[in-house]
């Protein structure tokens, strides 16, 4: 699942565009700009080449499902509380690395998630491989 949304930064916004993989709750492509622009959509989306050469199958909500994006926008909500509301960034590249160390070296490598027993995405990654 995909969207995009505004971090404020003291020197403007940053918009950061994500996808997340619906199985294991994980951030698994992202892209941050100064504009929401097509282009940055696309590079957060670029993953889906890789899923088809993997032999990933994508899936595709119905249009206009409110429930299709409920997901996105609750990651957005975990992202506010546990990144944004405890720093205040003074520019947008400061935004996007404080953004990045979240995904990278939390989010999708520590934090747990009720819907996954508990389990990190990574780890929950990890069982499901062995299994």
């Amino acid at each position: 699942m995909a969207d995009i949304t505004y971090v404020p930064t003291r020197e403007g916004f940053l918009c950061l565009a994500t996808v997340l993989d619906v199985f294991r709750r994980k951030v698994v492509g992202w892209a941050m700009g100064a504009r929401q622009a097509a282009a940055l959509v696309r590079s957060a989306l670029a993953f889906s080449r890789r899923c088809e050469q993997a032999g990933v199958r994508q899936s595709m909500g119905a249009r206009g499902s409110c429930f299709d994006n409920a997901m996105a926008e609750s990651f957005f909500a975990t992202l506010e509380c546990e990144l944004l509301q405890r720093s205040s960034c003074a520019t947008r590249e400061q935004a996007a690395c404080e953004i990045f160390r979240f995904l990278e070296g939390f989010y999708n490598r520590r934090r747990r998630h009720s819907a996954l027993g508990y389990l990190s995405p990574a780890d929950f990654a990890r069982r499901a491989a062995r299994n």
